[in-house]
């Protein structure tokens, strides 16, 4: 039975191309597309039932009336639950896009001395002289309303620095430190230009700083990226893997 219920799928796979262009389709649809298509759909239903509706009522076709009406009263409140269902579904797809910041990779020049480098995501590269046992990275996030992450607004940030940390607080306190920035000054600042009118922009949800700190280690290298809830730190390679599963 096996063989025989492979063989028929086959030949209907074989038999309708269409079914299979349908499919390739609907895989390569984006979520956005996918559910304008299907509200699409239940709205042109109801305004053909509605149509076919009005027309029965003209005709004093009582029973066909109400069947119609039914009918496209059902098709709306589908078009409407696929609608109120999509966007919280678009929502959740927005808020955990993720952008990518920068790529750090360090290298050990001595006892808690490193040298980093920086390859932040506009192609810009910047090395910097690092002191500690971690290092920490902040940032300025923006984040807006779900309805304007829905409108394909993402998450916007600004790096602010990247530092040294020491694990031993008594050490945290008396040790060299090292602080660099990440932003240059030639920048259009949109940060301040948000701030200074986020009262007058409904869209804007919240102004705050977010930061990541991770261990340094010799040739460890890490990927920084911003999402809807601030920034976020991964390991790129085996040496960033063990620093981290040795941290304490």
């Amino acid at each position: 039975p096996a063989p025989a219920m492979r063989h028929c799928a086959a030949y209907a796979t074989a038999r309708s191309p269409l079914l299979v262009t349908l499919h390739d389709a609907s895989r390569a649809m984006s979520p956005t597309a996918f559910l304008t298509a299907a509200i699409a759909v239940c709205a042109l239903c109801a305004l053909l039932f509605l149509a076919q509706a009005l027309r029965c009522a003209h005709a004093r076709r009582v029973g066909a009336t109400s069947v119609h009406a039914l009918v496209t009263l059902v098709c709306a409140l589908a078009a409407l639950c696929v609608a109120l269902v999509g966007s919280n579904v678009l929502t959740w797809t927005r808020l955990t896009h993720e952008s990518p910041a920068a790529r750090l990779t360090f290298a050990s020049t001595g006892d808690r001395a490193y040298d980093a480098v920086v390859t932040f995501a506009d192609g810009r590269v910047e090395r910097f002289p690092m002191r500690g046992d971690e290092w920490q990275v902040d940032a300025r996030v923006l984040k807006w309303r779900p309805m304007a992450n829905v409108m394909g607004f993402d998450t916007l940030f600004r790096l602010e620095r990247l530092s040294g940390r020491y694990a031993d607080l008594d050490t945290e306190r008396s040790a060299t430190h090292t602080v660099h920035r990440l932003h240059a000054d030639d920048q259009l600042d949109v940060w301040s230009l948000v701030r200074a009118a986020h009262a007058h922009v409904p869209w804007v949800d919240a102004l705050y700083g977010s930061a990541v700190y991770l261990p340094m280690a010799d040739k460890a290298s890490f990927d920084v990226s911003v999402g809807a809830g601030g920034l976020i730190a991964r390991p790129r390679n085996d040496q960033a893997r063990a620093a981290i599963g040795g941290w304490h």
